[in-house]
Order: structure tokens, then C-alpha cells, then sequence
């Protein structure tokens, strides 16, 4: 399909398609009121379809559709928005973050896998959300978290966010999607939706189910692709449900009697499952993966429910936890947090093996967790393990063509259900690794708009998916074995001093094109200590250029994990602040021209535009960190 072909089809109007993904970042961008009266115009201007004269039609158009507002769909919602498409993001919940959110509760984990791979923890979208929250929300709340998601997305002008709204319905011309139509019986409104591009966020694949996608469910035999971790047959099996708990001390006896239908949990079924901390559990209460998650999820409610129920009054009644007395549950999730179900076949399939030693020269994202398999039966089978894990040699990367649908052209897919093996998912899903993916997925389908291509297309133009990776990588999403090799950026035609370096921490190395040090074995980045008169580094070019960007990618401590959890032993050495390695303080010199003055800053990735200057050098002078006593600095780039 030609770009002249696309925009006939999808006649837009009242704003430009092309993607300005070299400008665009949060940190630049003014926040922006959203337009209600696109969403829910005015009754006076009331439209019904046939069988639903109470609900109110309203027609959207834009570029890029997403269903599904967990940390997969927000990150493609705002990759796309930011590299210059109009998004539409409908989410069937009141909040955002899916199984991070507070509905929920669960810690976002990925490559670094609990620590397990320090130096591997993801940057871009992921870590400027975990960045936002550590300093901004020290108190752990999880509806901070909820509210920190909202505020990323409504204060994108590109975004356009419906939440509580349900996709129902998918109309296609021919193979590809024509529009969509979603429902908010809060507010009584139809959305019919019609985009060049469609993106499945839902873990349960509902766009890809209505559009007629190609789609796996269970697990694949062990003949099939020979993976050590599959079945001897195939089944529909996969991972079971979890619904989690916090409580806390109140310095008083704390009496618990559960309902008459919590089951009697014993200390044979608890022997795989240890109960030694209170204040937040349990991933392995799990249960209901031999059954449908999706059509079975009330069921798996209930007896997830009885389950929690009944671990915690063996916790409290027992009489093997004495010291649990004065301690009572705060909150007692009601949503369970799924991990699988459909999967969408893609023109890839992600199998085991590409996990352990694969490659990809379409590579978009990474991941790292184990692979993590655990008995359907979940807390039914206590005389089995509650997981299995076979641990990867290396962080992997995810191709492009694992995202989108082998024969729906315009249709993509990000999180728990792109085209993966069983085996391939227990890694993949993982929300840190889904956020990552939902980046990747969200920059390409802006980068398919603005070219008036198809996934597919894009993901055969060798030329287009180097550039789609030196995109990212500028953007900060890492690809293992893919450094910055952008012939824009003229950073690269300078030399580089600075005020001092520590040992093995030279000033060339923020041209190295690599932004992440891997602890014992790389080291990337400059070091400097700062004096009374702070410290400073220095791009000299043999002659004047002209610039009007200047991006810097500052140390945010990847050796260790940040994420949010009511687990007080996973929060044990996670900074809930500004990060102590950041640059908190410096300015951006051009000769004697200041062109930035940043204070307070706790972010990695820092984008600073101006009125074009000619200049033959530049300085960051940096004045102050959240705590380090070394001025740290991984890149920095610079943009006609």
C-alpha cells in the first residue's frame, strides 16, 4: 500500500503525519488539557447506530488505534505520540498499568531479573517511568503509580485516552482492519475508530480475536519445535492467575476469622511455599491455568480468593507464626492478575531456542527473565514446585516480526501476547520486558504511518529497520549488540576533553555508542569528581557546526533494580529517590552562550532544544548529583 493509497483510504485532517521523532520528548513538551468534547460531544449533536438508541456514536479517526492501557500498551501510546502520531488508546479499566496497577499490585520485573543480571535493567519509556516514581513517590503507593501512568499519557496531545471503554467489535475490508468499535457504558458512548494501523495491547488478544488473527493458546508439544521446556503432548494449559495481598503491623492483636467458603490451607500444601514474610504475598498463590483464563475468570476469582483466604489464616491461626498476632490484611486484591492465554501468531515465532542463542537482525527489544514455567494446576498441584526455571546465557532480543499479525496486514501486537511459543512467553511476559516490546511497537507503527507502509513492509526494508533501531537506541531502548551508529549525530566528528576522569572511566567513552555499563566486564561511561568548581566535559569540533539539539544520557544506577513493591526484602536496596549517580545540576555552554540550565534533574535521558547556534565546542558543566560524588555521563549527541 502506497502512502499516496493509505491517506485516501483513511482521509485524515488537522494534522500532519510525519513522524518528528528527532524532536519530540516529555520533557519538552507543554501539558495539554485534553479535548473532551471530541470524546463526548455536546447533546446537542447526539448519533445512534441500529439496536443501541441509548448510547450516543461517536466517529474518531487517527493514526495508530490501541486496545489495552497495561505498561505495554501505555509505552506504545506514548512511542507512537511522541514520534508524531495521533493515538487513540481505549483501556477497559478506570486506571492504567494493568497488573501493575493497584487493581493488582505485582512488581514490574524484566532483564535484570531480581538482581540476578546487574546492568541489564531497561532504559527508555520503563525507566523514565521508574525513574518518575522513585523520586516522586517514596511512600510506595500504588495509587501513585496509577496516577503517575495517567499523567504521562493526558499530557500527550497526541493521545487521545478512553478509559472504561471495552473494544467489542472489528470490521475489516478485505484482510486488513477497517475500523473498530469500542462501548463506555459509564458514559454511553459508541466509538467507531477508524486508523491506518492497529495495535493489540490486551494480553488476551480481544482486537486480534475480533479482526480473525492467527493465534496459539497452551503448550505446544516438545516435538513440535523441540524445547526441553514443553510437554511430551500439546495441551491448552498455560500459567494460572494470581490474586495478592498486603498487610501490615498495628501494634496490637489483630484477630482474623475467614468466611465460611476460604479453604483449609495446611503445612504439607505450604511446603514448596514459604510464608516467612507477611507484608506482601503471594505470586504462587496461583490457580485456574488447566482452565480457560479468559471464560473461566469468575471461577478463578472465587477459588483465588479462598485460597488467599486461607493461607492467611494459616498465617494468623495456625499457631506456627506466633509473632503474626498483632498483624491484619490492608488489602486483598479482587482482580486476578493474569498470565496467559492467547498468544498471536506472528511472521516470526519467539521459540526457546531463539531465547538461549538466538539472533535477529530486526532486533527491537530486549529480554532477560528466566524462562519461569509454572504448573497449570498452580496451588492445586503443592507437591510440585511452583515454578521452573531455565535461566537464558544472555539478555535476548525481540524481532520485529514477532509483533504483528501473520494475516492481518495492519494489525500489531505488544505484551504477553506477541507470537511466542509457551516455552518463549514464561520469559517474554513479563511487564518490563511487555514495556519494552510496547516502545518497539509503538515507534514502528508511527514510522509506518509516516511512511505509508505496513508492518510487514517495514519489517522486510533493511534500510528501514536500521533505522527504526538507531530510532530507538535513541530513544533509549537498548538492543543488545546494536550501538549508536546515527550519522546524525555530529557528536560523533568531535574530540572530547574533560576537567578529569577516574581510572578506567575516560571522557572518550561517552562516544563509545554504547550507554550502559555492565559491572566486572564493560564500562561505558565517564567518570569525573566533582571539585568545588563542579566538573565538565568538552566536544571540540575542527570546526564550527551548527546545532539545535543536544541529548545526554546520564548514569541512573542500572546495577541495581527499581521497581515499585509492597515486598519490604525486594524494596531492600532500591532507591526510593533521585537516583545517587544522577546529575542533578548543570548547564550546556556553547563558547560563552549558555544554552541550557537544568536543576533538580533525576532523569537518565535528557533532551534539551534551542535556537540554532554555530559553535566549534560545547560543555556540560555540572555543578551537583543526587549524591555521588563523580559526575557520570554515558552519551552525548548533538543535532543540526
Amino acid at each position: 500500500m502506497k502512502r499516496r493509497d493509505l491517506l485516501t483510504a483513511f482521509p485524515f485532517s488537522g494534522y500532519s503525519l510525519a513522524v518528528l521523532a528527532q524532536d519530540l520528548h516529555a520533557q519538552s513538551l507543554p501539558p495539554a488539557k485534553p479535548d473532551f468534547d471530541i470524546v463526548a460531544p455536546p447533546k446537542n449533536r447526539p448519533k445512534t447506530i441500529q439496536h443501541e438508541p441509548n448510547m450516543t456514536l461517536v466517529e474518531l479517526k487517527t493514526d495508530v488505534f490501541i486496545a489495552g492501557g497495561g505498561l505495554a500498551g501505555v509505552c506504545a501510546a506514548l512511542s507512537a505520540a511522541r514520534n508524531g502520531a495521533k493515538v487513540v488508546l481505549v483501556q477497559d479499566r478506570s486506571r492504567l498499568g494493568g497488573n501493575s496497577s493497584s487493581e493488582v499490585k505485582m512488581h514490574v520485573v524484566g532483564a535484570n531479573s531480581h538482581r540476578g543480571r546487574p546492568g541489564w535493567r531497561e532504559g527508555g519509556l520503563i525507566e523514565e517511568l521508574r525513574l518518575d516514581d522513585a523520586a516522586g513517590n517514596p511512600q510506595r503507593s500504588w495509587e501513585m503509580w496509577d496516577l503517575l501512568l495517567y499523567d504521562k499519557v493526558v499530557r500527550e496531545k497526541n493521545i487521545t485516552v478512553l478509559l472504561e471503554t471495552t473494544l467489542y467489535s472489528v470490521v475489516k475490508k478485505g484482510e486488513a482492519i477497517d475500523h473498530v468499535m469500542a462501548r463506555c457504558d459509564k458514559s454511553e458512548h459508541l466509538y467507531r475508530v477508524h486508523a491506518p494501523l492497529y495495535l493489540d495491547c490486551t494480553g488476551d488478544s480481544r482486537l486480534g480475536l475480533e479482526s480473525g488473527a492467527l493465534m496459539r493458546t497452551g503448550r505446544e508439544a516438545r516435538s513440535e519445535f523441540n524445547e526441553s521446556l514443553a510437554p511430551e503432548k500439546p495441551d491448552e494449559e498455560t500459567l494460572g492467575s494470581s490474586i495478592l495481598f498486603t498487610s501490615r503491623d498495628y501494634g496490637r492483636p489483630m484477630p482474623f476469622t475467614p468466611p465460611s467458603w476460604a479453604r483449609k490451607v495446611t503445612r504439607e500444601q505450604l511446603r514448596f511455599r514459604p510464608t516467612k514474610t507477611w507484608e506482601y504475598g503471594y505470586w504462587w498463590i496461583e490457580w485456574g491455568g488447566n482452565l480457560n483464563t479468559i471464560w473461566d475468570n469468575e471461577r478463578i476469582r472465587y477459588e483465588l480468593l479462598a485460597i488467599a483466604l486461607g493461607v492467611w489464616d494459616y498465617i494468623k491461626n495456625s499457631d506456627n507464626h506466633p509473632d503474626s498476632a498483632n498483624w491484619a490484611l490492608d488489602w486483598l486484591g479482587m482482580m486476578p492478575g493474569k498470565r496467559g492465554s492467547r498468544r498471536m501468531v506472528g511472521d516470526h515465532l519467539l521459540t526457546q531456542h531463539d531465547l538461549l542463542k538466538g539472533e535477529f537482525d530486526d532486533a527491537v527489544a530486549i529480554g532477560g527473565w528466566p524462562m519461569d514455567d509454572h504448573p497449570p494446576g498452580g496451588f492445586d498441584r503443592s507437591e510440585l514446585p511452583p515454578n521452573t526455571v531455565l535461566k537464558t546465557p544472555e539478555v535476548y532480543n525481540i524481532p520485529l516480526r514477532s509483533l504483528y499479525s501473520k494475516n492481518v496486514p495492519n494489525l500489531m501486537m505488544a505484551g504477553r501476547n506477541i507470537s511466542a511459543t509457551h516455552a518463549a512467553f514464561t520469559s517474554s511476559r513479563v511487564m518490563a520486558t511487555c514495556a519494552c516490546v510496547g516502545q518497539a511497537a509503538g515507534t514502528a507503527a508511527a514510522q509506518c504511518v509516516s511512511a505509508g507502509i505496513l508492518p510487514r513492509q517495514l519489517a522486510q526494508d533493511r534500510p528501514r529497520v536500521q533505522s527504526l533501531q538507531q530510532t530507538l537506541l535513541r530513544q533509549d531502548q537498548s538492543l543488545r549488540g546494536v550501538k549508536n551508529e546515527d550519522l546524525l549525530d555530529l557528536a560523533k566528528q568531535a574530540k572530547v576533553q574533560a576537567s578529569g576522569s577516574e581510572e578506567h572511566y575516560p571522557a572518550q567513552n561517552i562516544l563509545d555508542g554504547w550507554v550502559r555499563d555492565i559491572p566486572g566486564k564493560e564500562v561505558h561511561q565517564w567518570a569525573g569528581r566533582l571539585s568545588s568548581d563542579g566538573a565538565w566535559i568538552e566536544l571540540q569540533w575542527p570546526r564550527p557546526v551548527k546545532l539545535s539539539s543536544i541529548q545526554l544520557t546520564f548514569d541512573t544506577g542500572f546495577q541495581r533494580e527499581l521497581t515499585l513493591s509492597s515486598s519490604d526484602g525486594v524494596t531492600k536496596g532500591i532507591v526510593r529517590a533521585p537516583q545517587p549517580e544522577t546529575v542533578r545540576d548543570y548547564r550546556i555552554l556553547a563558547g560563552g552562550k549558555e544554552l541550557a540550565t537544568v536543576t533538580g534533574n533525576h532523569q537518565r535521558l535528557r533532551r534539551h532544544q534551542f535556537e540554532a547556534v554555530t559553535t566549534d565546542r560545547i560543555r556540560v558543566q555540572i555543578s551537583a548529583t543526587n549524591g555521588s560524588e563523580l559526575a557520570r555521563l554515558f552519551e552525548i549527541r548533538c543535532y543540526a
